[in-house]
C-alpha cells in the first residue's frame, strides 16, 4: 500500500461542489459555508472526517492502526485517517461521505452518487 498525501486529500475536496478549506495555523478546516465536515493536521499526515457513529466504529475496529475515534458529536462519529494507511479511492469514498453528511440536499441531490476521483 501506497498510501495517500496531503496533496491527494486536498484534490479530493476540491472536486465537491461548495467544499471550501480554510488554514487556520495549526489545521485545515474543511467545510461548507460554517458546516464543517474535515480537518487536516499536516505535521501528522492526518485527516478527521465526519462519518456516521457506526462508520467510525466499523472503521476503527477494522484497522485500528489507520482510523481513531477522534470524537463524537450531534449523532456523528469523527474519525481520524492516518493518509499513510489509505488508498485515494477509499480517501474519496471516506471524504465523499463526509461531505454529503454535511452539504445541503440541493448539492447532494446535484452530485448524487459520483465520488471525486
Amino acid at each position: 500500500m501506497t498510501g495517500c498525501t496531503l496533496q491527494d486529500a486536498f484534490a479530493l475536496l476540491d472536486q465537491l461542489p461548495g467544499a471550501t478549506r480554510e488554514d487556520n495555523g495549526r489545521y485545515w478546516r474543511l467545510g461548507i459555508g460554517s458546516r464543517t465536515f474535515g480537518y487536516v493536521w499536516e505535521p501528522t499526515r492526518t485527516i478527521g472526517l465526519k462519518q456516521t457513529i457506526a462508520e467510525q466504529l466499523a472503521l476503527v475496529a477494522e484497522r485500528p492502526e489507520t482510523f481513531e475515534v477522534q470524537f463524537t458529536t450531534a449523532g456523528f462519529g469523527w474519525v481520524v485517517v492516518h493518509l499513510e494507511g489509505v488508498e485515494r479511492d477509499e480517501l474519496a469514498e471516506l471524504t465523499f461521505e463526509a461531505w454529503r453528511l454535511t452539504a445541503p440536499a440541493a448539492l447532494v441531490e446535484e452530485r448524487a452518487d459520483r465520488l471525486p476521483r
